[in-house]
């Protein structure tokens, strides 16, 4: 059974780095590194009332212990993210994934909200780009104008080697402009795969 993302991307799997593969594999993956979080001061607030929505986390920081838990339940990809700051406290942001049509995915916060991104392969590196936020009432689908949220989001991954990746994430919003690099020059350094994961 092909996972989430090796659905999605289709024939431009194969073109990803054993370590991305590996990052999405089937099976439970656990992988260590450290993180960069920055934002500007004055959107603290916002980043606040998200934390208690349950979407990312509302504290800045450089060189944070990071761990990420992925596993796949069903049709859905789970993913835990724990954070630990230099005064020893931790937030965790956890969300999961459902494939969204032709080539997309929506990652959800909580039952209700989410966000659709369209990932694609160019030259071995991993991009996604935003398509819009969703508010999920029953079987239906409503879209949320990137302006009345956080904004464009755009993410890229890029292999270090066949065992670390970095993850760039940022925002940028049609008004305020550039919100962040939010989660920037992530290096995360993969563990031994746990059940039936892939072998590279």
């Amino acid at each position: 059974m092909d996972n989430i993302m090796q659905t999605i991307l289709g024939e431009s799997w194969w073109q990803l780095p054993p370590a991305l593969q590996a990052h999405y594999g089937n099976g439970l993956t656990v992988e260590h590194g450290r993180m960069d979080i920055e934002y500007p001061r004055c959107m603290q607030p916002l980043f606040s009332v998200l934390r208690l929505l349950g979407a990312l986390v509302d504290r800045s920081g450089h060189d944070l212990e990071t761990v990420v838990e992925k596993r796949l339940a069903g049709e859905r990809q789970h993913w835990r993210r724990r954070i630990r700051y230099a005064d020893g406290r931790a937030q965790r942001f956890d969300s999961y994934w459902v494939a969204a049509g032709a080539h997309q995915l929506i990652e959800f916060v909580n039952p209700l909200l989410g966000l659709q991104m369209a990932p694609h392969v160019k030259n071995g590196r991993l991009h996604y780009e935003g398509v819009r936020f969703v508010l999920k009432l029953g079987q239906r689908l409503l879209s949320i104008p990137e302006w009345l949220a956080l904004g464009h989001t755009t993410i890229v991954e890029e292999a270090l080697d066949d065992r670390r990746y970095r993850m760039d994430f940022r925002l940028r919003h049609p008004l305020l402009g550039q919100i962040s690099p939010f989660w920037s020059a992530t290096i995360v350094r993969l563990c031994p795969i746990l059940g039936s994961g892939p072998k590279i």
